[in-house]
C-alpha cells in the first residue's frame, strides 16, 4: 500500500502542483478555472487517443518498441496534444503569452496524468527512480512542450499582428525534438534531464510571465486611452469632423443612410465593450472582485443584430475602423464569457 501511494504521489503531484502554481501566478486572471479544467480533459483525451493509436501503429510499422518511442511516438503525441491548443488559438481564445503557456501546460498535464494512470496499472515496477522520473521528468516534459508551442506560436503572431496556422509549426517541431531526445536517454540520463526540466522550464515560463504582463499593461494603458477618446467623440457628435467621420461620409453613395447610422452604432458598441473589457482586466490585476455585468450580454446581442443589419459589405467597410487584432477579439470573448 505504501509503495502504491508513493507511485501515485510521484506520478501525479508534481505536474498538478506546477499547473496550479502557473494558474495562481496569473495576476490578470486571464485564464478561468473552467478553461484550465477543459484543457486538462482535452489533454487526457489526447492521451487516450495516442494510447490506442500507438498500439495500432506499433503493429502496422513493425518497429521495435524503443525505435517507435524515439522517432514516431514523439510526433504522434505532440501533434495530438497541440491539436486543442491550435483550436483555441484559431478561435482567438488566447490573447497573450501567459494564457497560452498556462493552457498549453494544462493540456500536457492532462496527457501526462492519463499516461501515468495507464502505467500505474500496467507496470509492476515499484522502482523509486522510475516514478521519480515519470512524475518530475516525463510528466513535466509533456506539459512543458505544449506550453512552449503556445508561447512560440503566440509570440510570432504578436510580432506579425495576425494569426496564421503555420505559426504553430516551429514550436511543434521543437516539441517533437525535445520529446524524441528525452526518449533516447537511458533511465539514469532521463533522471538528469528531469532535473534540467525542473530548473529550466519554470525559469523560462516565469520570464515569459514577466514579459507578457509588461506587454499587457502597455496595451491596456494605450488602448484604454484611445478607446475612451473615440467614445467621447461619438457621443458628442464630433466624430463626424474626424477622419473616421469623413470616411463614413465618403460611403454615402455606396450605402443607404440607415446602414451608415447602424455602422456608427456598431462602432460605438464595439468601443464600449472594449473599454469595459480593459477595465475588468485592470481591476482584476489589482485584486478587486469584479461582478458579472448583466447589461453586457444585452449589448452583445445588440451588436450581433447591428452586424446582421449592416450586412457583409457594411462589415467589410467598417473593419478598418474597428480594433480587430487577436488581443482585441480575445478581450471581447473574455468579457462575454464572464457575463454569460
Amino acid at each position: 500500500m505504501g509503495a502504491l501511494l508513493l507511485r501515485i504521489g510521484l506520478g501525479f503531484l508534481p505536474v498538478l502542483t506546477f499547473a496550479v502554481i502557473l494558474y495562481v501566478f496569473d495576476n490578470f486572471r486571464l485564464v478561468k478555472f473552467r478553461v484550465v479544467c477543459d484543457a486538462l480533459l482535452a489533454g487526457a483525451a489526447a492521451g487516450l487517443f495516442c494510447l490506442l493509436l500507438n498500439r495500432w501503429l506499433l503493429v502496422q510499422t513493425n518497429l521495435s518498441a524503443p525505435l517507435y518511442a524515439r522517432y514516431l511516438s514523439p510526433f504522434v503525441e505532440e501533434t495530438a496534444k497541440v491539436a486543442y491548443l491550435f483550436l483555441l488559438l484559431r478561435r482567438q481564445r488566447l490573447g497573450f503569452l501567459v494564457d497560452s503557456a498556462i493552457v498549453g501546460f494544462a493540456i500536457g498535464a492532462g496527457f501526462a496524468l492519463l499516461e501515468n494512470i495507464y502505467f500505474l496499472y500496467s507496470l509492476h515496477d515499484h522502482s523509486f527512480l522510475l516514478w521519480l522520473i515519470r512524475g518530475f521528468g516525463t510528466a513535466v516534459m509533456h506539459g512543458g512542450t505544449v506550453a512552449l508551442v503556445g508561447i512560440m506560436a503566440k509570440s510570432r503572431s504578436e510580432r506579425h499582428q495576425r494569426e496564421r496556422a503555420v505559426y504553430i509549426l516551429p514550436g511543434l517541431a521543437v516539441a517533437v525534438l525535445i520529446h524524441s531526445l528525452f526518449n533516447h536517454f537511458s533511465l539514469r540520463w532521463q533522471f538528469l534531464a528531469s532535473i534540467i526540466f525542473l530548473i529550466g522550464l519554470p525559469l523560462t515560463i516565469f520570464l515569459v510571465f514577466n514579459r507578457s504582463e509588461r506587454s499587457l499593461r502597455q496595451w491596456l494603458e494605450a488602448g484604454f486611452g484611445s478607446d475612451t477618446e473615440l467614445l467621447e467623440m461619438i457621443r458628442s457628435g464630433t466624430v463626424l469632423q474626424s477622419n473616421i467621420g469623413r470616411y463614413l461620409q465618403s460611403l454615402k453613395e455606396r450605402l443607404p443612410g440607415t446602414v451608415l447610422a447602424d455602422m456608427l452604432c456598431t462602432l460605438r458598441l464595439h468601443v464600449e465593450l472594449s473599454i469595459k473589457a480593459k477595465a475588468v482586466l485592470m481591476l482584476q490585476e489589482q485584486g478587486f472582485p469584479v461582478a458579472p455585468d448583466p447589461d453586457v450580454q444585452e449589448k452583445f446581442r445588440e451588436l450581433e443584430s447591428l452586424r446582421r443589419s449592416i450586412g457583409r459589405l457594411g462589415r467589410r467597410l467598417l473593419a478598418p475602423l474597428l480594433h480587430t487584432s487577436a488581443r482585441e477579439l480575445w478581450q471581447l470573448h473574455m468579457l462575454r464569457g464572464r457575463s454569460g
